[in-house]
């Protein structure tokens, strides 16, 4: 519930009466609880009036913005235990997600390879690895930046739980210098199927790319992914950080070894994650090793690198903003001052930004409740990723004490975390339908979230397995809300006119990725402290 102020002046009483005064209410309530708080203040001069009232406007300010404000930190451990619920293979003994069972513990047998573990990317049961290396790469990034804000929440363990369950599989999807598998599961097959992953009866096909099937977007980006959790485990864990980052060094050997985009060697995986091109997640990689390393050898890449130009978005396909980023963030902390030539990176990068701040020459559409717009099919994995862009460079810009210059004015960077709450706040539940698009999070949330785990009885109440057709009967087609609640996942979200349906068959909106959640770990990290 949105709080409202109401300030009522008095008229001046006649000469000998009472002193003006101002009288004014807050009501404000969450979960439609009210509470109604009055302040009476009487004025004895003008000079006094003024000074009063700016003292009531901002002391109004901060009690409307704490009213008005969700609480980041449960969102923040919602968010993890999602990734939890996504996990394939033998789960932990202090797995918390207690309705998903052990599940895929054949993956890869067929190949002669140990493919056990890794993430299912959404509501179905596939592992594809092009995501799946995205999201660790995003979780990666969040604890690189915000790992106090996540140690004070408690959350830093499970943060690097959450990538270790990534980077574990990776490794062993990763047995040889050029070759890396980047698929378990078949798309057609799998999707004419509704079983839970405990039981599920599809093919387990595995699918890799090597030198003679390359696929350079695929290796940059796993590359990315081990690079950054090698910073990530760099105090915890040096030995495994030591590890992750000698793969991270082959993997990019590989991509550049032999050109080409994935889907050429998996062509299943061009018929879901479908790759635009490589040149992003090389140069992406590159920075993460440089990041990592100090190698003069990726900084050399990058800079004789395309920069990518102005991006439309920044996602699992696409990564050139975050290399602009990455290598803006240095700028402004000084370093790489005689390369000039990086100055684009960092032009490019607040390009993006001041568009999604709407202070910039090419602005990005809004709905009307104010939530960014990119794209009918799954929005929000779009608006959690700038989200991210932009709450990581608020960071920088306030270590620096710097502002960022856009065409429509200058922004500091309280600013930008402003535009961030707006953004997270829209999507836990302020926004006209008064949705949380959290699942399990506040009062109202998807009911219907196209997942089929989620949808499922738990195997651990009902272990009858079901049939590969007769699932949709008995349990995806059904009106009723599903039976486990699969906390924290972010789903689609709403249409451009704030409209949403909670339709399990309504993938575009209402089905949840693991890329749309990871880049909201490091904002709500970042907000909650």
């Amino acid at each position: 519930m949105s709080p409202k102020l109401n300030a009522n002046k008095f008229r001046k009483p006649p000469l000998g009466g009472s002193p003006p005064h101002y009288k004014l209410a807050v009501v404000y309530g969450e979960n439609n609880q009210f509470s109604v708080t009055s302040l009476q203040v009487i004025i004895f001069s003008s000079a006094m009036a003024s000074v009063v009232l700016l003292a009531i406007t901002s002391f109004l300010m901060l009690l409307l913005q704490a009213a008005s404000s969700h609480d980041y930190g449960v969102a923040l451990t919602k968010s993890l235990l999602y990734f939890e619920a996504q996990r394939s293979g033998r789960l932990p003994s202090n797995q918390r997600v207690d309705w998903r069972g052990n599940s895929a513990l054949t993956d890869g047998k067929e190949a002669g390879v140990d493919l056990v573990g890794g993430y299912y990317d959404a509501g179905d049961n596939i592992k594809f690895g092009f995501p799946m290396a995205f999201t660790v790469t995003m979780l990666a990034w969040s604890v690189v930046e915000f790992d106090k804000q996540l140690q004070a929440k408690n959350e830093l363990s499970n943060s690097l739980e959450a990538i270790k369950w990534g980077t574990d599989y990776f490794l062993k999807a990763h047995p040889e210098p050029h070759v890396l598998y980047g698929q378990v599961g078949t798309g057609a097959s799998d999707h004419e199927c509704w079983e839970r992953p405990e039981d599920m009866t599809t093919p387990r096909n595995v699918y890799r790319i090597d030198d003679d099937h390359p696929g350079s977007d695929l290796a940059g980006e796993t590359a990315a992914a081990f690079a950054s959790a090698s910073i990530a485990f760099g105090k915890s864990n040096p030995e495994y950080s030591k590890k992750l980052i000698e793969h991270a060094n082959k993997l990019f050997e590989f991509a550049e070894h032999s050109h080409d985009q994935y889907q050429n060697s998996i062509p299943d995986a061009g018929g879901f994650y479908p790759s635009s091109g490589f040149e992003d997640e090389l140069v992406w990689a590159a920075a993460w090793i440089h990041k990592a390393t100090n190698d003069k050898f990726y900084l050399d890449y990058i800079i004789r690198s395309n920069p990518g130009g102005a991006r439309g978005s920044f996602s699992w396909d696409d990564k050139h903003v975050g290399t602009q980023v990455l290598i803006a963030k240095e700028l402004l902390e000084g370093k790489f001052s005689e390369h000039k030539e990086l100055d684009q990176y960092k032009n490019f990068a607040e390009q993006f930004i001041c568009n999604c701040i709407g202070k910039g020459e090419n602005n990005w559409k809004r709905t009307k409740g104010g939530l960014l717009w990119y794209d009918a099919f799954n929005n929000l994995q779009y608006a959690t990723s700038s989200s991210f862009i932009v709450a990581t460079y608020a960071k920088s810009l306030s270590i620096t004490k710097k502002t960022l210059e856009c065409p429509h004015g200058m922004v500091e960077h309280k600013e930008l975390v402003t535009f961030v709450r707006s953004q997270v706040d829209y999507m836990l539940g302020s926004n006209p339908r008064k949705m949380s698009y959290m699942v399990g999070f506040g009062p109202k949330f998807p009911q219907r979230v196209h997942h089929r785990g989620a949808s499922i009885v738990s195997i651990k109440k009902n272990a009858t397995q079901g049939t590969c057709k007769g699932g949709f009967e008995d349990w995806g087609n059904r009106d009723a809300p599903n039976p486990n609640v699969i906390h924290g996942a972010i789903v689609g979200g709403p249409d451009l006119d704030d409209q949403f349906s909670d339709d399990r068959m309504n993938y575009k909106q209402n089905e949840a990725a693991t890329a749309n959640t990871a880049p909201l770990v490091g904002v709500l990290a970042s907000l909650s402290s």
